[in-house]
């Protein structure tokens, strides 16, 4: 770990143990094994998240150092861990902002592919409420994402989040793509209903 220098040293000694063997399994396994590593029964939460986000934050960061004095088998095994780890997160990751990371690093590698597999994965991973969070994100691409996957989302699951006032305009602005774009009706007697309400309150 030293070789990869002392930002990444100092992230790595930050670990707790329960992150360090999760990154240590996967690292060992194929890349065939790789995702059933990352659900090895290794305890993964919020502070997981956070830790590795970090991680692969200082291994891209050391990765993309012009200066770096990494020899070629150095730097081989860093964009390993850097892919790793990033493969982790891909798998486990439970915030809107590890998230964002992921697809930003994947635009800036213009790795499409994995775009689309991250794409695939987020109406799967995360609550209609976590995808309106996605959609705050500074990062353009991860907010397209975002309002594709609400407009796919169930309407109704659309319709429990106009009570939330965080998230109640990304929530209209996908029921009104699902009235308009996808022609549900649904949708459109919802937000109906919604004007005619607003429009009573207005008197």
């Amino acid at each position: 770990m030293e070789d990869f220098g002392a930002g990444v040293v100092s992230v790595w000694e930050g670990l707790r143990s329960t992150t360090r063997i999760l990154i240590v399994n996967a690292l060992q396994s194929s890349s065939a094994n790789a995702n059933a590593a990352t659900r090895s029964g290794a305890v993964y939460d919020a502070r997981s998240d956070w830790e590795l986000s970090r991680l692969l934050a200082a291994l891209d960061a050391r990765a993309a150092d012009d200066e770096s004095s990494l020899s070629t088998e150095q730097a081989g095994r860093l964009k390993h861990m850097a892919e790793t780890t990033a493969a982790v997160l891909q798998e486990r990751a439970q915030s809107a902002e590890v998230f964002a990371q992921l697809v930003e690093r994947a635009v800036r590698r213009r790795d499409y592919a994995r775009v689309d597999r991250l794409a695939d994965a987020l109406s799967a991973r995360f609550a209609p409420g976590e995808i309106c969070e996605l959609a705050r994100q500074p990062s353009a691409v991860s907010r397209a994402l975002a309002h594709e996957a609400l407009a796919q989302a169930p309407t109704a699951a659309l319709v429990a989040l106009l009570a939330d006032p965080v998230d109640a305009v990304i929530a209209r602005e996908a029921l009104e793509r699902q009235a308009i774009e996808f022609d549900s009706e649904d949708a459109r007697q919802f937000l109906n209903m919604l004007e005619q309400m607003e429009a009573e309150e207005d008197f």
